[in-house]
């Protein structure tokens, strides 16, 4: 514990935003950071707990404490370290996670937790800056050939993990550039996909092979992979979006949110967007779905130039604050509101969408009614909203099946994931194993690498008799 008294003497502080004005003319990243001297006073406010609820909060189990108190201590490197020890990536957690571990630390029960986050985010940026961060080559070789199919997030952990344990991994993508949703789901703004490339070529130095604009079960047959391999990893992610199957959903003008946000990102990456253009500029754009993919699309409407942006949301408004003797340390149900919305957005809440409605086969808007607790559409409260662009942004279902999964004859759980449990990571053929939200379902980045990085160590366990891999 660095300084007893920490948590009394310093107020929490997290990075400022350049002001909306200036933000909503690109999409580069726009946060402000805090300063050496501040990160280690806000390192100082972490109060090392008997019970550090802080890690039962992170799906990776962060060692928390530890890191905060060597940051105050000015010991970066180390701090490095014990990051790297439990987390591939902070550098994507530091950006985009939403911070359960903030939730869980013992000061959010007066709402000044530490700030976790902000302080994971600094230290691997010091790291690639200092140049701390190499290759760890493997120092002996297994002769196994590992494919790991999708390169999101818990791809590229497995990959990175398998390979550090000595075997040759092939990285199998369908897009043109490696990172999944992290490349072409989450915005430039809120991750910049440089940051993706420099983890990519320690990757690569490691010995990671990354083979790109290859579908398996399109370009590779899954067969080709049970005989080529000597295990497969699928981390494909859960790529079937929820519909909105309403009248008027033939509709010009309505669109998947991931259909949106990827075109976005292909054109700041200066790749081919394909037809038909999307763009919110000059539109009256609503999104449904009140999650952080709906947050997403606010930000990229409002830099498109968007006439105007609402989102709106089935479940009922959150309370502004969550009761902390129900919810703490877990993570709680309140109103959560992001920079994209700060930018621009009227939000509604507790709306189901009846009808939409057009003319001459283009959107013109939508018919909506409020909703009871049951979801029921209450008598009386039916309103019309104008539209020219509708994105919906309500979740993902299941992976996709056909081609990989169906090719493989694997079997699924009752909501069509990749059937696998969370210690062998087996599939229903031995040979092939499944992690992140392919297995999983929709879920975070955080999660995604946990099960990429005990996937590894399944792997290489049943390649091996054993593994020294991590657990977590």
């Amino acid at each position: 514990m660095g300084k007893p008294t920490g948590f009394k003497e310093f107020d929490r502080k997290t990075p400022s935003y350049q002001p909306v004005a200036e933000r909503v003319r690109h999409y580069h990243e726009f946060t402000v950071p805090l300063d050496q001297d501040e990160l280690a006073r806000q390192g100082a406010r972490c109060m090392d707990c008997g019970v550090p609820f802080c890690h039962q909060g992170c799906p990776v189990n962060n060692i928390i404490p530890d890191w905060n108190d060597l940051v105050y201590r000015n010991r970066w490197k180390e701090a490095l370290e014990v990051l790297h020890s439990t987390n591939n990536f902070p550098e994507f957690t530091g950006r985009i996670c939403p911070a359960p571990c903030e939730a869980s630390c013992t000061l959010n029960l007066t709402d000044t937790p530490v700030a976790i986050k902000t302080i994971e985010h600094a230290i691997v940026e010091r790291g690639f800056a200092e140049g701390w961060i190499v290759p760890e080559v493997a120092m002996r070789r297994s002769g196994k050939k590992v494919a790991v199919v999708g390169a999101g997030p818990s791809g590229l952990a497995a990959a990175q993990q398998l390979a550090r344990a000595g075997h040759d991994v092939v990285l199998f993508e369908k897009n043109a550039k490696v990172g999944g949703l992290l490349r072409y789901g989450i915005p430039d703004f809120k991750l910049d996909k440089a940051v993706i490339d420099r983890r990519v070529c320690q990757m690569q130095a490691e010995g990671v092979e990354i083979r790109t604009n290859t579908q398996v079960g399109r370009d590779v047959s899954p067969q080709d992979l049970l005989d080529g391999f000597d295990a497969v990893v699928l981390t494909g992610g859960s790529e079937s979006p929820r519909d909105l199957p309403v009248p008027g959903r033939a509709l010009g003008g309505v669109h998947f949110a991931m259909e949106f946000l990827t075109q976005q990102n292909r054109r700041n990456g200066g790749e081919p967007v394909g037809a038909p253009d999307i763009l919110a500029t000059g539109k009256k754009v609503v999104v449904i779905g009140g999650g952080d993919t709906g947050a997403d699309c606010v930000g990229t409407s409002n830099r498109q130039g968007a006439a105007s942006v609402t989102q709106i949301e089935i479940m009922p408004r959150p309370p502004e604050k969550e009761n902390k003797a129900v919810t703490w340390p877990k993570w709680p149900n309140k109103l959560r509101t992001s920079s994209s919305h700060d930018e621009g957005c009227e939000r509604r809440w507790s709306v189901s969408t009846v009808r939409f409605t057009g003319t001459d086969g283009r959107l013109t808007g939508l018919d909506c009614t409020e909703v009871d607790a049951k979801f029921q559409p209450v008598p009386g409260t039916e309103f019309h909203i104008e539209a020219d662009l509708v994105l919906l942004a309500m979740g993902f279902v299941h992976p996709v099946h056909e081609g990989l999964i169906d090719g493989l004859a694997l079997d699924k759980d009752q909501r069509g994931n990749v059937k696998a449990d969370t210690v062998a990571y087996q599939t229903s053929n031995p040979k092939v194993f499944a992690a992140g939200d392919m297995r999983r379902g929709q879920s975070l980045v955080v999660w995604a690498i946990r099960e990429g990085r005990q996937a590894a160590r399944a792997v290489d366990a049943y390649l091996m008799g054993s593994s020294e891999l991590p657990q977590v």
